[in-house]
């Protein structure tokens, strides 16, 4: 900069000052939007994690939960990201969608929907649960958000009509949303042995009450949700 300074006529008087104080000027603009640019790249990503008592952690020490664990999995892998949240124990899909507008501040950039498990547990009817998860997802494309939807399986104790209507809920609605999808929020068990057709078989992840998991277990299931974040991340606008 300084040489090309030194290159405009010095014997014009006011002209030459004028043209130092352009160039100054312009080098100093430069630099002010190259230092904004830099502040902009590093602000991490925010995510927000809509659930119920899965993704809120319950029964566990505030390190071992889904948050936590899903969070350290992904900066380990070298992401710059920050999940927040936003799970609520004994949430259906109808109380996530009651309190989306204000689980999605004006920070979030992307959003991981598990929700269905209570429903299911309920018995309540697949219709409703399709509608709620339906709204979730087209408000969250009313504010240009990447979406990965997680995925329940239905027991087989309501009948095999019912299974296959809940359990077809999750990937109609990823295809119809464009949403990332991970089928089986417990597929971390079955890659690592489990049977989904014997529960029995999930017992050494989970929780007293059969239902929750373990910290173990919620280390199985952030190993196969986390590489599904990250393309999730990378859907992230700049």
């Amino acid at each position: 900069m300084r040489q090309v300074l030194d290159r405009v006529p010095q014997g014009y008087g006011l002209l030459g000052r004028a043209c130092n104080l352009t160039f100054a000027w312009v080098f100093c603009i430069a630099a002010a939007l190259v230092l904004v640019a830099g502040a902009a790249r590093a602000q991490p990503v925010t995510v927000v994690a809509l659930g119920d008592s899965l993704t809120a952690g319950y029964g566990l020490a505030p390190e071992q939960g889904l948050v936590p664990q899903l969070q350290a999995w992904l900066v380990a892998h070298g992401n710059d990201v920050v999940i927040e949240n936003a799970g609520v124990s004994g949430d259906t899909t109808a109380g996530g969608l009651a309190r989306l507008d204000w689980a999605l501040g004006p920070e979030t950039q992307a959003l991981i929907v598990t929700l269905g498990g209570n429903d299911m547990l309920r018995g309540l009817s697949p219709d409703e649960v399709r509608a709620n998860l339906e709204a979730i997802l087209t408000g969250a494309d009313a504010r240009g958000l990447p979406v990965l939807l997680v995925g329940m399986k239905a027991p087989t104790n309501y009948g095999p009509d019912y299974k296959a209507e809940f359990d077809a809920i999750y990937p109609e609605l990823a295809a119809a949303h464009q949403a990332l999808l991970v089928d089986d929020f417990f597929a971390g068990f079955v890659a690592a042995g489990a049977d989904t057709a014997d529960p029995a078989s999930y017992a050494a992840w989970m929780q007293a009450d059969g239902i929750h998991p373990n910290p173990e277990g919620v280390k199985l299931i952030v190993a196969q949700l986390g590489p599904r974040v990250q393309e999730l991340l990378a859907r992230v606008k700049p």
